[in-house]
């Protein structure tokens, strides 16, 4: 699970979507669970765009490139639908929202490369080099992450390149989950732990779904947790895991999946807490659950 990894991988499965104008950070802050209307240009947002059953619909990193501007990252193959949805509930509200994927060279940064972009600060500080915005990531391991945003046709940060596979393990093996389609609608934030990460802020105002979520907080009711688990075959995003003991009632899904550099694959999987001791499979295929990277914060 913390194989190093160095280099700069290019990254196409993210897109890019520009929020402009006059209210475009008290617009998301109504719409996203994290707080977007005191976000300041040194930092970056993890957040949550839920329904109205707080259940998650998209995840979002976010972050200001100017007074009156705020991209916001997430899976290419929601990024359409997304905008759509969003672009509905501005109404009268002076922000402009466009898909803005063609503009921006996007980067993977682990390893030295990300270490001497961001001066290894805390997880989610933006920094501004030249043209380029550095988000800095929760790490894999040992090995430092950033992404790297940056206008269409910049030079890439110099440093060996970095294949995208492993990019993509290293974001499992951080536990930050990035929803993606086939797991849409599948989760409230908790149950990949969004509130232990940055992703979601309970003193802000409403939101959809805001009411789910709290509740999952602060009554107890909150079940289900986000787990990295080890597998020798391929595992499939969206996958049901059964424990040992019920064959039939499903006690979690695969969320986001990788081939691990060391061999096998390492995925993020959600899963009822109850279930953690038991025999886990997903599709027939054995698991075995590996120690979080992060603390979880204490259920209230």
């Amino acid at each position: 699970m913390t194989a190093p990894l160095q280099g700069i991988a290019t990254l196409t499965h993210l897109g890019v979507i520009r929020a402009q104008g006059a209210d475009a950070a008290s617009f998301l802050h109504g719409q996203l669970t994290q707080d977007f209307a005191l976000l300041d240009t040194q930092h970056a947002r993890l957040a949550a765009y839920c329904s109205a059953k707080g259940r998650m619909l998209a995840s979002f990193i976010g972050f200001k490139t100017g007074p009156e501007e705020i991209l916001l990252l997430c899976s290419q193959d929601l990024l359409p639908a997304m905008l759509k949805r969003l672009s509905m509930f501005v109404l009268r509200a002076k922000c402009k929202l466009s898909d803005a994927t063609a503009d921006y060279a996007l980067c993977g940064l682990a390893g030295d490369s990300a270490a001497q972009a961001t001066g290894n600060a805390a997880p989610w500080t933006l920094r501004s080099v030249d043209a380029a915005h550095v988000v800095q990531l929760y790490p894999a391991g040992d090995t430092p992450r950033a992404l790297w945003i940056a206008p269409a046709g910049s030079a890439v940060p110099a440093g060996p390149a970095l294949d995208n596979a492993a990019w993509l393990w290293s974001e499992v093996a951080s536990g930050i989950a990035t929803l993606s389609l086939p797991v849409q609608e599948q989760f409230v934030p908790q149950m990949l732990n969004y509130e232990s990460v940055g992703g979601v802020n309970f003193k802000k105002g409403c939101y959809p779904g805001q009411e789910v979520v709290a509740r999952s907080q602060f009554r107890g009711t909150l079940k289900r947790r986000a787990y990295i688990a080890h597998a020798e075959q391929p595992l499939t995003v969206g996958a049901e895991v059964f424990a040992a003991s019920d064959a039939e009632q499903p006690v979690g899904m695969v969320v986001q999946s990788a081939a691990a550099p060391a061999g096998g694959f390492d995925a993020i999987v959600s899963l009822q807490i109850a279930s953690t001791d038991e025999a886990l499979n997903a599709g027939g295929v054995a698991l075995a659950l590996q120690p979080l990277p992060y603390e979880l914060l204490a259920d209230i």
